[in-house]
């Protein structure tokens, strides 16, 4: 170590050269459990010196410790609970590109449980409306949000509305009825109970829109009806294939665009009450059209309180009308997301043909830079099975193959007997998935379209040096999240960190292929360095200077060290961000940057205080 005076100025510079033996102890001591908060070497005389010259010496990745004792990593023999602190155990949590979306029910209700899916690999909780009482999601809301803060890390949140729901009147014969091939069948709007000729089909709606020659699905396609016959409150069908109806079964109408809203009253209800509890997105079912997304966002905008954050829509895609012409663009472009619902499409759409829709769906969106999830009987057998078939898995890996940025599991992690070790599975295939040479080969395979703008200059140079010099991550400094996104559209090969000072745009960041935002504590992008404040890991002092671009990269040091994508004073991040800092869309700028901090290179770490 030496300093030097300058004359004439009332300023200190210290430079030290990090030994390796110091590295190698700071993360040691990671390994075994304390509390570490930056590279620097654990030396008293220099803090000492720091004092006695009334200088600061900066810590170039100090992130404080979570305090609790779920902190620290256990020895093998005693019981072990671990956090995103302990690198060894939870590492690889964060280096996984493509996400776990985990729907929540009766068997994961619980703060444990909820726990207990997010350390097993989920990233996204799922609420659907179309079960349990609102009070019942809002609880389950609030158990998410202290996980979130136990772990500081940002948890989204999707709240699914469930849609119109079509489905046949009641029969006399409480066993319903069986219907022969060939035979004649009517759907009507005579509220009688139905017998094995009629039954009510009490969707005008539907029979204004079929015509002769349409196809209608019954109970997910068990029975098939074709009509051959039409009246203003009545269709005569033709049962293509025979099999049981009976009392409320579902009706799809696969060559049909219906002229109904997708929201009902209940969803109406239900969209309201999920702006008012904070969900980050909210998921349209039953969209056919454009028009649908249209008028999902102005709703939010009648909810929306001035200032409040607005949640991500995503569209469900589940009908073949989306398919038609541009429809299928058109969407993505008004939408923040897409889910590929295969359940509703796997009805009413060849089974052959949803393979191929899938991976449509997934280019179209990558194409576009919106996330895109990929949902419906990944591993269905896990329900009642602690292991899946090997169709499942081959499912599940086909999404990440395709691209996808999520991909979800509905009963196996809501309502089955084995709901971590379906996360757990997820999780496994998507790390052996990604560990594949082949993977980013398969990637790059899809031709973007880049804009000239200094944005998508700058993230595809990113993505380019950090293949280039084995950086560890690319660190995007981001308000609205416009940035991460073009980030992730690259589908780099490193993790995107993403910096922000909002909550809510972390948290709907975390969606994306690749992207692992940092949870903000103070509404800045930076904390105080003031010697007391800047370890106080709860609150925070607010660094009131925005424009102290050197605060903010160390936080970004700070954010690799405790998610594990660094493990060396000299491991590479590259950095993105806009000049002025803060300017909303921009990305201007491009350094590279060692984990040590934005006043080292190579070893030698400089700090001046003037």
């Amino acid at each position: 170590h030496h300093s030097s005076f300058r004359t004439g100025y009332q300023s200190f510079i210290f430079t030290m050269k990090i030994s390796p033996v110091y590295a190698n102890a700071a993360l040691l001591s990671i390994f075994r459990g304390n509390t570490v908060t930056s590279f620097a070497p654990p030396a008293l005389e220099i803090r000492s010196a720091q004092r006695n010259l009334q200088t600061r010496l900066f810590s170039t990745t100090a992130e404080p410790g979570i305090t609790s004792s779920s902190s620290r990593v256990q020895p093998p023999q005693q019981q072990q609970e671990t956090t995103v602190a302990a690198i060894p155990k939870v590492s690889q949590r964060w280096r996984k590109s493509t996400k776990q979306l985990a729907t929540l029910g009766p068997a994961s209700s619980t703060k444990e449980m909820i726990e207990t899916l997010f350390l097993a690999g989920a990233d996204i909780f799922r609420l659907n409306f179309s079960h349990g009482s609102q009070e019942q999601k809002k609880e389950l809301l609030m158990h998410i949000r202290e996980v979130e803060e136990k772990y500081s890390h940002p948890i989204a949140i999707l709240g699914d509305l469930q849609g119109p729901k079509l489905r046949v009147g009641e029969f006399s014969n409480p066993n319903g009825e069986i219907l022969e091939k060939d035979q004649t069948f009517r759907l009507d709007l005579d509220e009688a109970q139905g017998d094995n000729t009629r039954v009510m089909l009490p969707h005008p709606e539907i029979i204004a829109a079929s015509e002769v020659g349409h196809v209608l699905l019954v109970d997910d396609g068990k029975v098939k009806l074709t009509v051959i016959d039409k009246g203003e409150k009545h269709l005569d069908c033709r049962v293509d294939v025979p099999g049981k109806i009976s009392n409320r079964k579902g009706v799809n109408t696969p060559d049909s665009v219906l002229d109904i809203s997708p929201l009902t009253p209940k969803d109406r209800s239900d969209l309201e009450y999920m702006i008012k509890i904070g969900v980050d997105w909210v998921a349209l079912s039953f969209v056919q059209q454009p028009g649908d997304i249209e008028e999902i966002h102005s709703l939010i905008d009648q909810h929306l309180a001035e200032d409040a954050f607005r949640p991500a829509v995503m569209a469900k895609i589940e009908k073949p009308s989306c398919f038609v012409g541009d429809n299928l663009e058109r969407i993505v472009d008004l939408c923040d997301g897409i889910m590929v619902a295969r359940g509703d499409l796997g009805v009413e759409c060849a089974p052959e043909d949803v393979p191929l829709l899938q991976k449509q769906i997934i280019d179209t969106c990558r194409r576009a830079g919106k996330p895109v999830v990929v949902a419906t009987q990944m591993l269905e057998s896990m329900i009642e099975s602690p292991t899946p078939t090997r169709a499942e898995a081959s499912d599940v890996a086909t999404a990440i193959y395709d691209g996808a940025d999520a991909i979800m599991l509905s009963a196996e992690s809501a309502a089955g007997k084995f709901p971590e070790e379906s996360v757990a599975m997820q999780q496994r295939i998507i790390n052996r998935v990604e560990s594949d040479p082949h993977y980013h080969k398969y990637l790059d395979q899809l031709s973007m379209s880049k804009k000239d703008t200094a944005t998508d200059a700058i993230t595809t140079a990113a993505r380019q040096i950090a293949q280039t010099v084995k950086a560890k991550a690319i660190v995007c400094f981001t308000l609205q999240g416009s940035t991460v996104l073009r980030a992730a559209q690259e589908r780099a090969t490193v993790p995107v960190l993403g910096i922000t000072p909002f909550k809510e745009t972390a948290r709907q960041l975390v969606m994306s292929w690749g992207v692992y935002p940092d949870l903000p504590r103070s509404g800045s992008f930076g904390f105080s360095a003031d010697d007391e404040d800047f370890f106080n890991y709860e609150n925070p002092a607010v660094d009131e200077q925005a424009d102290d671009f050197d605060m903010v990269l160390k936080n970004a040091c700070r954010a690799a060290l405790r998610k594990g994508l660094v493990s060396d004073p000299n491991d590479l991040l590259v950095v993105t961000a806009g000049i002025p800092f803060g300017t909303p869309g921009a990305a201007n700028i491009i350094r590279l940057l060692p984990a040590a901090g934005p006043s080292c290179w190579d070893g030698v770490c400089r700090v001046e205080d003037v």
